[in-house]
């Protein structure tokens, strides 16, 4: 079987229509081969992703969630901005198209890129591609390597300086996921008063330099090569990417990195295969990083706690729409218990 990611069947309350974005978009790129094709791709809870495809050309269409949405975290001129400066120096960004701000076409705005064909890691490992324990080291180790290697873009050079501001950073971080929190809540939801409480009174010191963060960076986001498989291509969904402390990027990735010998509560959150045999500990991961870019590894107490509230705050951001029925995706009903175990775990590891 083949490996490489694909598209599937519009979500129902997701649709898009075809006719009226291929007249659009046959405006905007005269080659167009009409009529375009749509399919919707698989999982992600956030913005939403779609294949386009128009002759033998395709591209991706990606547009914020059907709901809610905070603007911050949905600008999809901003996101669009981003990738178009930085393509240049990183390699593994996909290559910005088109921006559309008028919400005439689809209902809201997009934008459009290149698609980057391969493989993505989901929960588990696709049909087609067999998870043995040296591939798995070598797809990790991978994302490590491409992490740090974003890091080390120097984003005042590629026209970013702007994007976000360095100083403060980690302390807005926790008051902003805080707050959000405290929006998301539903009558289900956990109390985190512990850990935003412990959060904030156990900030790192702020004069870590600041570089360029992806702040979603997880191997469902990434693509590996199908020809390659442990060589990775392509990294996706920059919605949230700044400026800011890289060790909040590694927090962040290692929330979502369970291993095999985590509790069984945290087995049942699991969204991607890391607990396989070969898989790197976080431990391992840690180490990697800071060898990749020649750095000690820091205090990382502080930087673990807040990768996992913050999950914490994404569930339940999502759970919210559910539960007020904002959106029909069962998927996201799950997402309500899941909060529950970050935050016990997020308490457990802050010692609270």
């Amino acid at each position: 079987m083949n490996p490489v990611d694909e598209a599937g069947a519009m979500r129902a309350g997701e649709e898009l229509d075809a006719s009226r974005l291929g007249a659009y978009l046959a405006e905007q790129f005269p080659d167009l081969e009409l009529p375009v094709q749509l399919q919707q791709f698989p999982s992600g809870f956030s913005n939403l992703s779609y294949l386009l495809t128009a002759g033998r050309r395709q591209l991706v269409l990606r547009r914020p969630p059907v709901g809610t949405r905070p603007k911050s975290g949905h600008d999809m001129h901003r996101e669009f901005r981003v990738l178009s400066a930085l393509r240049p120096a990183f390699a593994q960004c996909p290559q910005a198209l088109h921006y559309c701000a008028d919400e005439s076409v689809i209902g809201v705005p997009f934008y459009v890129v290149e698609r980057i064909r391969g493989i993505i890691l989901r929960r588990d490992y696709p049909p087609g591609l067999e998870a043995t324990p040296a591939l798995v080291r070598a797809q990790q180790t991978a994302l490590i390597d491409v992490l740090a290697t974003l890091h080390e873009v120097d984003y005042r050079a590629v026209g970013l300086s702007d994007l976000g501001r360095p100083d403060g950073y980690v302390a807005r971080q926790v008051r902003g996921w805080t707050e959000r929190y405290a929006r998301a809540q539903t009558a289900d939801a956990p109390q985190a008063a512990v850990v935003t409480g412990w959060l904030a009174a156990n900030l790192p010191p702020g004069s870590r330099r600041a570089a360029l963060i992806h702040n979603d960076y997880k191997l469902d986001n990434v693509v590996f090569d199908p020809r390659e498989p442990e060589r990775l291509i392509g990294v996706l969904d920059w919605e949230m990417a700044t400026i800011g402390d890289p060790w909040m990027d590694v927090g962040c990735s290692l929330a979502y990195w369970i291993e095999a010998g985590d509790a069984a509560e945290m087995q049942a959150t699991r969204m991607l295969p890391t607990q396989l045999p070969g898989s790197l500990s976080r431990a391992e991961f840690l180490t990697r990083y800071s060898q990749a870019r020649g750095i000690p590894v820091a205090d990382f107490r502080f930087y673990r706690v807040f990768g996992l509230f913050r999950l914490a705050v994404i569930t339940q951001q999502i759970y919210y729409r559910y539960y007020h029925r904002q959106t029909r995706d069962a998927r996201f009903g799950a997402l309500g218990p899941m909060t529950h175990v970050l935050v016990r775990r997020a308490e457990a590891e802050a010692g609270a």
